[in-house]
Formats: structure tokens, C-alpha cells, sequence
């Protein structure tokens, strides 16, 4: 009998879970749809991810033994083990996740938020190994960050710190997912360099393929290969999207001076095009007793599913630190 951690990543589409020993073997993986389960019955959708748990279990042929459960989650309250107030999610209001799911399995149990999990998957099965202080940005359809010091992820005192991608950019700017104006995330993320984009093509007079796509057809990955391939829309919204990343990034170093910043995420999959136009405007924002001292690198866990690997890590780390704050 293998012991494994059950990682789980609670998303506004897809939930992903898998199970992972504590050398981050994976044994087998797969995803559901968290909005076609049960809207709004969080209930039914855990009996329905229990049973998919249960099924994907089967097919490995080792029998495993689940010792423990990490939960990602948007909103996911570290000392609570509850889902708070989730703008992507159907489930309304404070959930009690952890509660609710131990009713299937008796093993302790951690919730965190999904970009804190990636970080602690940076940290065991990743480029962050060895290192104690390290911020880890992620960038999808919004931005999230998740702060290790000295060690340990920063929770804050009510346990949702470390909301970079809610720091102003802008107060008159745009508005984000929860209906504030001019947050970095809004700026700063898949989503956000597609509106990045389309404020360029009201500026710029260039002819570009970019003009024949609308919005909804418009992907990070295309405004990518269209980069790649010399489009000066694209590259000119890289170089925003960079600049702005940039700043905020050089502020973050000032207060919390890590040792490196890992970028994860489907805008990451840009390389070259965000990473270097972003470190180049960090460097120049930057406070001078920290010039040149914190690179700027692509997770380790690109290419794996590093939802599931950071929520299980998550659950070993708490489980071999003995936490017992654990649910």
C-alpha cells in the first residue's frame, strides 16, 4: 500500500485532482467540471468529486492510501478550511469546505488558495527548493501571488494576505472580476492583455491580424504566437503588460526583498516576451540596495499539473510539520 496526498484544485470551470506521494509521484490525475456538477449545491458536487476520486483510485494498479488532503481554492481560507464569498464560483457565501468533505475522508485536511498552493509546490517539487524566501505570481484569467517567508506562506491575521493581484494600479481604471476599479490583475493577466489589446487597436493604426478577432475569440496564446511572429500590436501590449508588472513587482522586493520571483501561468508560456521586458522595468523602478539581486523565473511545475501538485504538497508539508491546526 502506496501513501499518497490527495490534491485537490477547486476552479471556477474545472476541478483537478490527483494523487501525489511525498516525492511528487503522481499516480494518476484528472479533472471534472465544477459548474455542470450541481450549481450552487456544494453538497452534491463534493458527493460527485468523492465518487470521481473513488473511480480514479481504482484505476491505478497499486493499492493507495490516502493520508492526507490539500484544497486550492479561489478565496480559501487557511485558518478557517472555508470557501469565502468566491466570485468564480457557484457556491455562495462561506462554504464549509473542509467540514463538508471530511464526511468522506478522515485524514487531515488543509484549504489554501491556489496561488499559496502553487507556491508551496514551487517550494517542494520545484525551482524553490532549498529556498526560504520567494514570492510566486500567478497568471491566468486574474492574477495570484502567494508570499513564502522565512519558510512559511503569509497568511495574515484573518488569512487571505498576499492579494497582489488586488493592489491598485490604477483607482479610475479598469474594473476587475470583483467589480473594483484599476486593480493589477485587470491589467496584468490573460484576460488583461486582452483588453490590453483591444485598447491598442483604438490607438495604434497598424495593420494587424489582431483587428479580425473579437474579443471573446482573442486567447493569451494567440497574442503570443502573433508576437513571435513581429506584430506590433502584440509586442506593444507585452511591453504595457511587462511595464506594469514591472513596477509592481520592484514595490513587492522593497517590502518583502525574496530571493527570487517565479511566474507560472498560461501568460507565463510567453517566455522571452514577458520575462525580459519585465525584469528590464523592475530593474528600472527598482530601489537601489536591491538592483540585480532577485531574478525573475519560470516555475518548475510548467508542463505538470501544478494545481494538483501544489495543493498536495500543501497537505504533506502541513502533515510532516505536524500542524495542529489541521482540520
Amino acid at each position: 500500500m502506496k501513501d499518497v496526498a490527495l490534491g485537490i484544485d477547486i476552479g471556477g470551470t474545472n476541478t483537478k485532482f490527483g494523487f501525489v506521494d511525498r516525492e511528487g509521484n503522481m499516480y494518476a490525475e484528472t479533472s471534472v467540471s465544477t459548474v455542470k456538477t450541481a450549481p450552487g449545491d456544494v453538497e452534491a458536487y463534493l458527493r460527485y468529486v468523492y465518487k470521481e476520486v473513488e473511480k480514479l483510485r481504482e484505476t491505478v494498479d497499486e493499492e493507495l492510501n490516502i493520508v492526507g488532503c490539500g484544497i486550492g481554492a479561489p478565496n480559501g481560507n487557511y485558518f478557517t478550511g472555508t470557501i469565502e464569498y468566491a466570485p468564480n464560483l457557484t457556491f455562495q457565501g462561506v462554504v464549509p469546505i473542509i467540514e463538508l468533505f471530511q464526511q468522506y475522508y478522515d485524514v487531515p485536511m488543509v484549504l489554501t488558495n491556489d496561488a499559496n498552493a502553487a507556491a508551496i509546490g514551487e517550494m517542494i517539487y520545484g525551482g524553490a527548493k532549498g529556498m526560504k524566501n520567494f514570492v510566486m505570481i500567478t497568471l491566468g484569467t486574474g492574477l495570484g501571488s502567494g508570499f513564502v517567508v522565512n519558510g512559511g506562506l503569509i497568511y495574515g491575521h484573518d488569512g487571505f494576505a498576499g492579494e497582489m493581484g488586488h493592489i491598485m494600479n490604477n483607482p479610475k481604471g479598469r474594473t476587475c472580476g470583483l467589480g473594483r476599479k484599476g486593480c493589477l490583475e485587470a491589467y496584468v493577466s490573460a484576460t488583461g492583455i486582452k483588453r490590453t489589446v483591444f485598447k491598442l487597436l483604438a490607438d495604434m493604426t497598424d495593420d494587424t491580424p489582431l483587428r479580425d478577432i473579437t474579443f471573446n475569440n482573442l486567447s493569451a496564446a494567440k497574442i503570443t504566437e502573433l508576437a513571435m511572429q513581429g506584430d506590433p500590436v502584440a509586442k506593444a501590449a507585452f511591453d504595457y503588460t511587462a511595464e506594469l508588472l514591472g513596477r509592481k513587482l520592484s514595490d513587492m522586493v522593497a517590502i518583502f526583498s525574496p530571493q527570487a520571483i517565479f511566474l507560472l501561468g498560461g501568460l507565463a508560456k510567453a517566455g522571452d516576451f514577458l520575462f525580459k521586458p519585465t525584469k528590464k522595468y523592475m530593474e528600472e523602478y527598482m530601489f537601489e540596495i536591491f538592483k540585480n539581486k532577485v531574478p525573475i523565473l519560470p516555475s518548475a511545475l510548467e508542463g505538470r499539473n501544478a494545481a494538483v501538485l501544489g495543493s498536495s504538497a500543501l497537505a504533506w508539508k502541513e502533515i510532516s510539520e505536524g500542524k495542529s491546526n489541521l482540520m
